[in-house]
């Protein structure tokens, strides 16, 4: 369990243009699984690990951002509203033990620049956390925090390999000589968005153009100053529709590796 008051990062603030069907209306940190919001997923996980205070970088339709954390005491308590007298009364208080802080980090502002615009709120810190808000895993954030303090480099990604989106095709003469359904891909490890991240990091970060992971992670990692921490269970992105409802059918049929609390 962590003690002190690690702060983590959101990325929050992307078109979610590839499921659209969702994000026409509402951020895709907003998107339900099980009924919940999917950032709601990720705070909560974290918090397993005593991560409570976030930093959320707000971007397209930012302000039901605001919206859902300012109104969180009313939509997860029963209450009375008295109209006649303007009252409200919660008839119990039940809670999460979180501080949220919600950053305008601008529309088309690209993800190394949402960083830099946090740079007041983690400056002073010995290092922060870092994730996207459409991403789950049951990463272990302590052995992650662990190995970046252990190594001392600027940034500590998580490792992990995607299981392929299709089955593959082994093809001789036009005949199908083998069939893999959804095999694991092999020596492919890619950034799954866990991130340990000192506050030195901002110094590579040009402008509102720059990339975390074309540009910042790129130079760092050509400096010898990027760590791998690897991961082997599981990690899912929500990039689409399928991927949405993918994320619902575990959570659905309690079989959601990320639902630790």
């Amino acid at each position: 369990m962590i003690k002190n008051n690690i702060k983590l990062a959101i990325l929050a603030g992307g078109y979610g243009s590839r499921i659209s069907e969702e994000t026409i209306l509402k951020p895709k940190p907003l998107v339900e699984i099980g009924g919940k919001p999917i950032i709601w997923h990720i705070m909560k996980y974290y918090s397993v690990f005593g991560v409570n205070n976030f930093l959320i970088a707000c971007g397209y339709k930012g302000h039901l951002l605001k919206e859902y954390f300012a109104n969180y005491f009313i939509h997860n308590n029963d209450i009375t509203i008295d109209i006649e007298n303007n009252s409200i009364n919660f008839l119990h208080k039940k809670t999460e033990p979180w501080k949220v802080t919600l950053i305008d980090t601008g529309h088309d502002t690209s993800t190394g620049g949402r960083i830099k615009k946090l740079k007041k709120y983690v400056e002073k810190d010995d290092f922060f956390l870092l994730t996207y808000g459409d991403g789950l895993s049951d990463v272990n954030i302590n052995n992650l925090i662990r190995l970046h303090k252990k190594l001392k480099k600027i940034a500590t990604v998580t490792s992990i390999v995607p299981k392929a989106r299709y089955g593959s095709l082994k093809i001789k003469k036009n005949i199908v000589k083998e069939f893999n359904e959804k095999q694991d891909t092999k020596n492919t490890n890619i950034n799954g968005g866990f991130l340990v991240c000192s506050p030195d990091i901002i110094k590579f970060i040009k402008s509102d153009k720059t990339s975390l992971e074309y540009d910042t992670l790129k130079i760092i990692s050509q400096n010898n100053q990027l760590a791998a921490y690897k991961h082997n269970g599981f990690w899912q992105s929500m990039d689409t529709l399928r991927d949405k409802n993918l994320l619902n059918a575990l959570w659905e049929t309690n079989k959601a590796p990320w639902k630790i609390w």
